[in-house]
């Protein structure tokens, strides 16, 4: 196969996670549990669920502060989200407060924020959710353009008195327009890709990441019908790289690391559980994948000692997910498995083609 220019230093830093970019906002600089009570109609949100349009109900929002000390914050919630809205128990929430009143707070320059809360009642779900943040955890590991996240354990009280209360562990997503200010980048809404509109390198490692996780429930090229592309990633756009596009992934319960009771692989998949890893990732120029690979292969200590140092993940989760994650590892480090299994089944070769085919006559 012909060969493509080499990749330039921007590119390789952004790869790397090696960019510049600028400090993520307070909520997001460390990843201690935040102990939260959230009081609020929260029945009466619930009942909205099925809505065209829902309303913010408000509340207050309850928290333990970096001193220990118990501050209080007025919040007004809402349902969100698609799948999980409409399928389960627990659906999860968009959390809005008042820019003006978290000033000097630990939320300092947040407005509305996702929830992410288990879908159903019991330790299961408990363990699913906390997958799901980890998941997000092993993407920020591998560079810096990603989501932040913030573990908590919530206290929901119902106002209106229709439910019991109870706690969950759930977390929270930095905002995406917070992340194109972070990174300096423009956050833009596009109906589909064409394979060279996108930043090779960090679609490469998006493929990989999600090969990790085992989740096909994403695409790099295009939305689900009527909407923007693109599933289940957030598009963005550096100038400084020529205007290419860059993909940043959310949304990861449909992943075999998690293995939800309701999760199940794409139906033209050769596979039957999400917990089988298939490659549908893009066909890359040869240096560039070798070198995410390289990369995903040089930070795997630090995405296991993640999981490992996780006290709230059970002993079950915690050696399932080891065994999971060291046969992806393996995988990585035999050429004859990556020849197969990730280049002999990646899509767009003939786009690819076309791309070293211009880059050689230029």
């Amino acid at each position: 196969m012909k060969r493509i220019r080499p990749i330039t230093l921007v590119l390789l830093l952004a790869l790397s996670g090696s960019a510049v970019a600028a400090e993520k906002a307070p909520l997001f600089q460390n990843d201690e549990l935040v102990k939260a009570v959230l009081t609020a109609p929260i029945s009466q949100a619930y009942e909205q669920r099925d809505q065209d349009v829902r309303i913010y109900l408000p509340g207050q929002w309850t928290y333990l502060n970096a001193a220990g000390e118990s501050q209080k914050l007025d919040v007004s919630i809402r349902t969100r989200g698609n799948f999980r809205l409409k399928n389960c128990a627990l659906p999860p929430l968009q959390l809005n407060f008042k820019k003006s009143q978290v000033k000097g707070t630990e939320f300092k320059g947040q407005n509305k924020l996702k929830l992410v809360a288990p879908c159903q009642n019991g330790p299961k779900s408990q363990q699913n959710v906390l997958m799901e943040y980890m998941a997000y955890r092993v993407f920020e590991i591998l560079t810096d353009v990603s989501f932040g996240t913030r573990l908590m354990r919530l206290s929901y009280v119902d106002s209106d008195e229709k439910s019991a209360s109870w706690t969950d562990l759930v977390f929270v997503i930095e905002d995406a327009d917070d992340v194109a200010k972070r990174l300096d980048l423009d956050r833009v809404r596009v109906v589909y890709n064409e394979f060279d509109d996108l930043d090779l390198p960090t679609a490469a490692l998006v493929d990989l990441f999600q090969l990790l996780i085992g989740n096909n429930d994403y695409s790099l090229l295009k939305g689900p019908d009527g909407k923007y592309c693109c599933h289940n990633i957030e598009m963005f756009i550096d100038e400084d790289l020529l205007g290419k596009r860059i993909p940043v992934p959310f949304d990861f319960d449909m992943s075999g690391l998690v293995n939800a009771d309701y999760a199940a692989p794409p139906s033209h998949l050769p596979i039957k559980s999400v917990r089988s890893r298939y490659y549908r990732g893009l066909c890359q120029p040869p240096e560039i994948l070798d070198a995410a690979i390289a990369h995903v292969l040089s930070k795997r200590e630090e995405i296991m000692a993640l999981f490992n140092a996780t006290e709230e993940l059970s002993r079950l989760s915690l050696n399932r997910t080891n065994s999971y994650l060291g046969k992806y590892f393996e995988l990585l480090e035999d050429r004859m498995k990556i020849d197969k299994q990730i280049v002999g089944r990646c899509r767009g070769m003939e786009h690819l083609e076309e791309l070293l085919a211009r880059d050689e006559d230029l």
